[in-house]
């Protein structure tokens, strides 16, 4: 009978995840044994999905945003039959081709199974992002449905809808509680976007307990408030109840979708249901034989697929998948004959591909320009760069006026839903995400996991309220462009609160991620060239509010060494043609403290002093450079050295080494005039020529002026 047979695969879905979670000794076993009817059903009936091909286009995606239930996934992942077709992971393949085999299963949570402790977007296929922060995936699903509409709304024509993919998320209370599920979901209602479900696994139990213990608002009543439709289903085991709120979701075109399911975590333990212990520690071998027993499963059975489970997925969620994609491909190819340059545009954007003549208009720069904030020069970059790549777009946090990151120009717009408050419609390409850092950020990861390339933006001291999508994002890859102004104490009287300290260093110390932080109008074009190429690395574009001199390059090295991370802008040696002879000393700077080096230089130069200035607009791209390039910018004989940076002085002796002068800061800036705080906190020529000079004493160099005083090495004061 189809019921035997509905109840068989979810009990397989509850074993196989209980098993998985005992023989590792280490899990989350509840939330799967309450859930897994939730899931098959939405698998089961409705979700739209090719095990075969599993990145196709039109697919519906399925976030876990609870990732801590991961083994439910992976065990549907597995019955489903999913294949592991990562493109760039051929490697992985196993022989059957299944994503999830029956021993990564067996290895959950060891070293080396695609069954991770956690969901790991692009270890495991079938996986869409990587989730655990709670309240992270459920914002990377709002990025994912504000992609269907975008793409939609752009590419689709009359008689040829290409992008009508569903989203859904599994949620639990916790992501319900996480202040990033609140932005994320207020934006979605906002935006209306119909084609965006959660399911919202409501089993009352966190870590510590019941939620009553901090968590008893009508979370219904707050979604509708939000803008969305809300379903409720009173037991998670009624198929007939989830099938009815599923359906009711597909049938509705005007808002988002919040499906409330009560479950029981650690359904069928009779010792552990609806207790704390079910969230996150094994049952135990005698409380596994009691549920496998309440389930009517054998109990002296582990990991056991019976009989007619695999052939009952594939007759239908299989055959669907199966059918919905040759339908795709085939109005897709009809797509390619009558849209041939949309089609081409299409394929580019999913393989993370730039069109011919992408930098065509880029704009230039020169010292004639007079001074350019750096975050000025970029906005024109970008404009240039997104009239000729129409995937390229995005926006701030309420601050595009400050970032200067409003796309502009015929193909610009506002996306906005057609009947909302500020109409506009789902094509535009200026996001306003609200005051809503830490959503924006997941929210575009969500679009860049899309084939999208989205920017977003805000001051640099916002990072703090946006750390952990900009780790997720650098752990998956994803090229996602933040820009990040208001990059220094340089930003004046609003003062410490605002004032970015230690934030240049956090990012540097984040793996994966690129920090770039250029010295002027040509430093930022040349960055945005390394930017726009980029494919599996985030990157954080770091840019003054003020103005700064734009350097002449008639007599400066060229910009284009942004690419290498760092370059001589200008050495004595080879300025007054003193050949072998190494500099008496290196002055270091990133962003507008390079001009600050390079007057320093002049002055050094002047009393005879033989100085190199290099530019360090970005670490991670030097750092990728061969040792024989980075001793060429750095020759290991010159310990003289002096580096400049408005920002901690944290990692610098790297560069600087331990003897070295790293003029930074210690403090948290203070309100004054920019003027004022240069002069107090010692970011002028005067300060920069006394620290080198006492460089070249320390470390015995051949100049040595008369009666020099040595200054405290570090020493800003």
């Amino acid at each position: 009978m189809q019921a035997d047979l509905d109840q068989l695969c979810i009990n397989t879905l509850r074993t196989l995840s209980i098993d998985a979670v005992q023989k590792a000794q280490s899990g989350h076993p509840g939330t799967p044994m309450g859930a897994a009817p939730t899931l098959y059903c939405l698998w089961q009936r409705f979700l739209r999905y090719d095990p075969a091909h599993p990145h196709w286009p039109n697919r519906d995606r399925f976030v876990l945003s609870n990732g801590h239930a991961c083994a439910l996934l992976y065990s549907l992942l597995h019955v489903c039959g999913v294949k592991g077709d990562d493109p760039a992971s051929p490697s992985w393949l196993t022989p059957d081709g299944l994503a999830v085999t029956m021993d990564d299963l067996k290895t959950f949570r060891q070293a080396g199974s695609r069954c991770t402790g956690h969901p790991e977007y692009g270890w495991t296929t079938g996986v869409e992002t990587t989730t655990g922060p709670l309240g992270q995936g459920i914002a990377n699903s709002v990025g994912m449905a504000i992609a269907q509409q975008w793409l939609s709304a752009t590419y689709d024509r009359p008689g040829f809808s290409l992008f009508t993919y569903n989203v859904y998320a599994l949620c639990g209370d916790g992501d319900m509680m996480e202040g990033i599920g609140a932005e994320a979901a207020s934006l979605a209602g906002h935006l209306k976007l119909s084609h965006l479900c959660w399911i919202y696994d409501d089993n009352h139990i966190t870590i510590e307990g019941t939620t009553r213990l901090a968590f008893t608002e009508d979370v219904g009543a707050r979604f509708e408030a939000y803008g969305w439709h809300v379903e409720y289903v009173g037991d998670a085991n009624d198929l007939a109840q989830l099938t009815g709120a599923y359906q009711r979701f597909v049938d509705t075109d005007d808002a988002p979708t919040l499906i409330i399911v009560q479950s029981h975590i650690g359904y069928g333990a009779p010792h552990r249901q609806d207790t704390r212990e079910a969230h996150g520690e094994p049952l135990g071998v005698a409380e596994v034989r009691l549920a496998k027993e309440f389930y009517g499963c054998d109990p002296d059975r582990q990991f056991d697929v019976p009989d007619g489970v695999v052939a009952h997925w594939r007759e239908h969620f299989g055959r669907r998948g199966r059918e919905a994609y040759a339908g795709w491909l085939n109005r897709f190819a009809a797509y390619r004959a009558q849209y041939p340059d949309l089609a081409e545009a299409l394929d580019q954007m999913q393989a993370r591909e730039l069109p011919d003549g992408w930098d065509a208009a880029l704009p230039s720069f020169t010292a004639t320009s007079g001074d350019v904030a750096t975050r000025a020069a970029s906005g024109q970059v970008l404009n240039a760069i997104a009239a000729h790549v129409p995937w390229l777009l995005g926006g701030a946090a309420d601050l595009s006026p400050s970032t200067l990151t409003r796309l502009t120009g015929d193909l610009a717009g506002d996306f906005q839903c057609a009947d909302g408050p500020m109409g506009g419609n789902y094509r535009g390409r200026n996001f306003h995400f609200g005051v809503r850092e830490h959503a924006m950020l997941a929210i575009a990861n969500g679009m860049s996991l899309s084939s999208l390339r989205p920017f977003v933006a805000s001051f640099l001291i916002f990072t703090d309220y946006c750390r952990a999508a900009l780790r997720l994002g650098a752990m998956m890859e994803l090229p996602l462009i933040t820009v990040w102004t208001h990059d220094s104490i340089s930003l004046g009287e609003d003062g410490p609160t605002h004032q970015p300290i230690e934030q240049l260093a956090s990012l540097r110390a984040m793996p994966g991620m690129i920090v770039i932080r250029p010295a002027d109008a040509g430093e930022v074009l040349e960055a945005w060239r390394v930017v726009m190429a980029l494919k599996h690395s985030p990157v954080c574009l770091v840019l003054t509010r003020q103005a700064v001199p734009v350097l002449d390059r008639n007599r400066y090295g060229s910009a284009a060494g942004v690419a290498r991370g760092a370059y001589v802008l200008i050495d004595a040696c080879d300025e007054t043609h003193i050949e072998d002879r190494m500099p008496d000393v290196l002055l270091l700077a990133t962003g507008s403290e390079v001009a600050l080096c390079a007057a320093a230089y002049d002055v050094l130069k002047h009393e005879g002093i033989l100085a190199r200035v290099i530019s360090m607009p970005s670490w991670e791209l030097f750092e990728e450079q061969s040792l024989a390039y980075r001793d060429r910018i750095l020759p290991p004989s010159v310990a003289a050295r002096v580096a400049v940076e408005e920002a901690s002085t944290f990692g610098w002796e790297r560069y600087a080494g331990c003897d070295g002068a790293i003029l930074g800061l210690h403090t948290c800036g203070m309100s004054a005039p920019r003027e004022t705080l240069a002069r107090h906190f010692g970011f002028d020529v005067a300060h920069i020529v006394t620290a080198a000079k006492a460089q070249i004493v320390r470390h015995g160099a051949m100049f040595r002026p008369p009666s020099l005083p040595i200054l405290p090495i570090g020493n800003t004061s």
